[in-house]
């Protein structure tokens, strides 16, 4: 059957690579204008996650774009002016369907997933996060009976807090999340941060949507 305008729009709009990537991103800051060379280690939220592996593949992202800004990567938290946590993950995820039969109706079938970062539920602002595996890959949408196609929408998240060494004190709070049809975080992850760092620091207070360009084939 062949699918009509709507719902093929409805469809590319949460799409994965071959769409632009939304995200919402919001941004507290205190942060001097410029770095003036200012170092900083890396950590992550939860705890558990440093040291692995795809951790550090996240991390070397943060550390490029703070670069770009004028920090210095530090070679440890002995010796760095700023300490920064990173916090991502992304949820269960919920279904919707599209009809594209009279009407041309759309809607949201069942509830949202109860979000799960690391081992637990989502704990908070700068709570513990990591790779929740019950999941992975890709979900395209299936055709049920009567012209409906149902699809599973996957909110993301990335935390960003910097803090002063010295004193503890945060300079830089920023959250950045997306809705999108896929749940792989190592194809989420590069892209939530992009966002973050469009226009950064940001105003403080300030949520803005950030847009990210499809790459390129």
């Amino acid at each position: 059957m062949k699918m009509l305008p709507f719902a093929a729009a409805a469809l590319l709009a949460l799409g994965g690579c071959a769409a632009p990537f939304n995200a919402k991103v919001s941004r507290f800051q205190q942060l001097p204008p410029a770095a003036s060379g200012q170092s900083f280690v890396i950590r992550a939220a939860d705890p558990r996650n440093d040291g692995g592996i795809e951790f550090g593949q996240y991390a070397q992202i943060v550390s490029a774009k703070l670069a770009a800004q004028g920090y210095q990567p530090a070679a440890d938290a002995a010796h760095a002016n700023l300490i920064v946590k990173l916090g991502y993950g992304v949820d269960k995820g919920r279904e919707r369907t599209v009809s594209y039969g009279p009407g041309y109706g759309a809607g949201f079938g069942g509830g949202f997933g109860a979000p799960y970062w690391g081992g637990g539920r989502f704990g908070g602002r700068f709570g513990y996060y990591g790779r929740s595996r019950f999941a992975f890959g890709f979900y395209d949408p299936f055709l049920l009976d009567d012209g409906v196609t149902s699809y599973t929408v996957y909110t993301s998240e990335l935390d960003l807090r910097i803090d002063r060494a010295d004193t503890g004190q945060s300079v830089f709070e920023g959250t950045a999340k997306a809705q999108s049809r896929s749940d792989d975080l190592p194809y989420l992850v590069p892209r939530l941060t992009e966002a973050m760092f469009t226009g950064f620091p940001g105003n403080s207070g300030e949520t803005v949507k950030i847009t990210i360009a499809p790459e390129k084939k």
